[in-house]
């Protein structure tokens, strides 16, 4: 019997990980937040269907007891989910090490993703597994540019792109983590050169299917601007945006930049539940249709100028899942013993293709491969 407890275990993330790990056997998972009522919502909702027996626990991961309540579970797998992770430290990681139970985190912050090696040598000496990132970015990024690395002798281009359909259900730790740096700036490799990019600037429309589905997209920071250009020895750009379906929203979003990047507007985070309930009021427009696009460009194994271009379409706003498919495929390998690596590090090809396409046939969702040359 392993113990798995899913911080965040209610939330938007967080709920869609602990009903996917409901079909395990000899599991007990603990739907981990704050609010006990929420947990219990939950588990009357999954319980039914529930292979794995749930239970609430109702814990604080700033409260002085934190360390002594997880350890008192003996936790195989802890899975943070409880967002935004800018400006989180360390704390929830180093306990999970020092009780000796393996980690995994949807952390979308540069710095929390890329600087998590730092645990490394403590991970290593209580042999366990920390990973951070392990969701859409870089978690699935990097699968999908490891398949297809071997067949390029040179990569100049990595554009990567999420436009999530209007209607989709929008967290408030994701929604909070990126208007925290809207119109401020962070270093994107570009042109060879590593230069300033801002938050929700340089927007541009691209297509994302056959019918025309153009989406407005805009800079975003994300772990795979700093990862990537080493990783994939890119020689020009690595370029990472996502994008409101509804352009007033989209473009809201890029006057309230300027207004950041001109400092009338020291940060917007603060401003986030306003922000989503005004958002929320054009719910009733839009599709919940997602989509993701991921492009190689550069040259192939004869030296020819290679594009590949990888799109996924999530319709019926099935787009949320898409973010937890990293954490559960690593938290089931853990569980299974098929993975033995340990130590802390960002998710960088910890699965691959093959293991995510049958999470994709589940879901319905929809991938398309194009290539040029």
């Amino acid at each position: 019997m392993k113990t798995i407890v899913v911080l965040g275990g209610y939330g938007n993330f967080g709920k869609r990980i602990v009903e996917e790990l409901t079909q395990l056997t000899d599991a007990v998972i603990y739907v981990a937040g704050r609010d006990a009522q929420k947990a219990n919502h939950l588990i009357n909702k999954l319980s039914s269907q529930s292979k794995a027996e749930l239970l609430p626990l109702p814990i604080d991961i700033t409260a002085n007891n934190f360390q002594a309540q997880l350890q008192a579970l003996n936790p195989f797998l802890v899975i943070h989910t409880s967002g935004p992770f800018q400006g989180q430290d360390y704390h929830v990681p180093e306990v999970c090490i020092d009780i000796g139970a393996h980690y995994i985190d949807l952390a979308d912050d540069r710095r929390f993703v890329c600087d998590i090696k730092q645990l490394d040598t403590k991970a290593n000496k209580k042999h366990v597994l920390v990973v951070s990132g392990a969701s859409s970015v870089p978690g699935l990024s990097s699968v999908i540019l490891d398949h297809y690395y071997s067949g390029f002798s040179e990569i100049d281009t990595i554009d990567i792109a999420i436009a999530p359909g209007n209607k989709a259900e929008r967290g408030e730790a994701t929604i909070r983590g990126i208007l925290s740096y809207t119109g401020h700036p962070f270093p994107i490799f570009k042109g060879g050169n590593w230069v300033n990019g801002y938050g929700w600037m340089d927007s541009r429309k691209i297509n994302f299917d056959d019918d025309n589905d153009s989406r407005p997209l805009a800079n975003v920071d994300v772990p795979d601007l700093e990862l990537f250009p080493d990783r994939y020895s890119v020689t020009n750009t690595v370029k990472f945006q996502a994008g409101l379906e509804l352009n007033l929203l989209h473009q809201t979003m890029v006057f309230m930049a300027w207004l950041a990047k001109k400092n009338i507007v020291k940060n917007w985070a603060p401003l986030t539940k306003p922000i989503m309930k005004a958002s929320n009021l054009l719910k009733v427009l839009g599709t919940d249709r997602g989509y993701m696009r991921v492009v190689i460009e550069g040259k192939d194994l004869r030296l020819k100028h290679k594009t590949i271009k990888w799109i996924l379409t999530a319709d019926k706003g099935i787009g949320p899942y898409i973010p937890t498919l990293s954490a559960i495929i690593i938290a089931k390998k853990l569980i299974n013993n098929k993975i033995d690596l340990r130590g802390a590090m960002p998710c960088l090809g910890l699965y691959t293709l093959d293991e995510f396409l049958p999470y994709a046939t589940q879901l319905d969702l929809q991938i398309r491969e194009h290539t040029i040359g």
